[in-house]
């Protein structure tokens, strides 16, 4: 048996493209382009040429923060930069369509990043999808849990047979995530912005489920009206495996004065192993990186793998990454816009199913 415990047998970085010059233009200039796209993009030496935003002062901000060579008036302007090939799409939700429409139509961009979720909902998903499919663009999905580096160990393991036949999954959060002002007109919280991470993240480790159960609170600290707080998942698998998440974004008074415990915790138990792991997002803006300890019964001891880097900003690089070498290659990305039609229609199925309060049947192929 190869040695996992080795951090360097485990696939858990991204595969980097062999040009790292593509041009890259970037839309938006709020924290997670400029605090985890643009971090991440130039520590690896890739080439984000320039920006534009609704608030030109925002995106020369960033443009100097990052030694971006140009702040663009608008998207029309990037478009008719020739150098940019690829389009970094980091804009709310409700915004995302529109700006795709208006990509579409440039001759010399050959692929699309959009940041998650892609669209309001599944319809607006499908729609930027095939726009992008007439127009022979590439389009890649921010899903960017799935280069957080213990999920990626993770899949490995799932992948190598390390754990056996796959029995029990589940993602345990306890954390306050900081919601963005746009989320007030959307009417919703956790579901599409925090739980389609963990969502995505068992499609990823375990494939397509076949039906789920949710159930959602609102959030004691949330003052605007929204539908899902505190969200509980239940996945079913036609193989028998079941997945459970707990997404629960009020964690007690921490931010009112009592003691604070945080964290994400995830485990995956198999017929022949076990692995489980911590996330360190929670304590960003400190660098946490996540952790994975596993055990099988070929070994019959723990493996506990260390690595330095993390998730906020570092897993950014990987969908860009995962990006431009399907572009190199000639293929279609794993986090490609097509794929995440099926996450986008597994947390449409969530939303149904905390509405109607029953399990909902996910369509074969969806």
């Amino acid at each position: 048996m190869k040695d996992f415990s080795d951090p360097e047998s485990l696939d858990y970085l991204p595969t980097m493209p062999r040009n790292r010059d593509v041009g890259i233009g970037c839309v938006g200039a709020g924290f997670i382009m400029s605090d985890c796209h643009l971090v991440a993009y130039c520590a690896a030496g890739l080439r984000p040429l320039g920006i534009t935003s609704r608030r030109q002062e925002a995106a020369a901000e960033v443009a100097r923060r990052h030694g971006l060579e140009t702040v663009f008036d608008s998207v029309d302007q990037m478009l008719a930069d020739d150098r940019i090939e690829v389009i970094d799409v980091a804009v709310p939700p409700d915004a995302l369509l529109p700006v795709v429409r208006r990509i579409v139509q440039g001759k010399h961009v050959r692929g699309i990043l959009a940041q998650k979720p892609l669209g309001g909902d599944l319809a607006q998903a499908t729609q930027i999808v095939r726009l992008c499919r007439e127009a022979g663009i590439t389009l890649c999905v921010n899903q960017n849990m799935r280069y957080d580096q213990s999920v990626r160990a993770c899949k490995h393991l799932l992948d190598g047979g390390v754990l056996g036949d796959p029995v029990l999954a589940t993602i345990d959060m306890r954390a306050i995530p900081h919601w963005m002002p746009w989320q007030q007109r959307q009417g919703w919280l956790t579901c599409r912005i925090m739980s389609i991470h963990h969502l995505d993240t068992m499609r990823y480790w375990l494939g397509e489920p076949r039906r789920v159960f949710a159930s959602f609170r609102t959030d004691p600290r949330t003052a605007f009206e929204h539908v899902d707080g505190i969200g509980l998942y239940v996945l079913e698998y036609d193989s028998g495996v079941r997945c459970l998440i707990c997404d629960d974004v009020w964690t007690g008074p921490a931010r009112e004065g009592a003691a604070a415990d945080l964290g994400i915790h995830w485990r995956v138990e198999g017929t022949q192993g076990l692995a489980k792991g911590e996330i360190g997002w929670p304590k960003y803006p400190e660098r946490q990186p996540s952790t994975i300890d596993y055990t099988s019964t070929r070994t019959g001891r723990w493996h506990r793998p260390r690595w330095d880097q993390v998730w906020f900003p570092d897993a950014f690089l990987g969908p860009m990454a995962e990006l431009l070498v399907a572009l190199e290659n000639g293929e279609q990305p794993t986090l490609s816009g097509q794929d995440n039609l099926k996450t986008m229609a597994l947390v449409d199925a969530c939303y149904r199913s905390a509405s109607d309060g029953r399990a909902v049947e996910l369509e074969k192929g969806s």
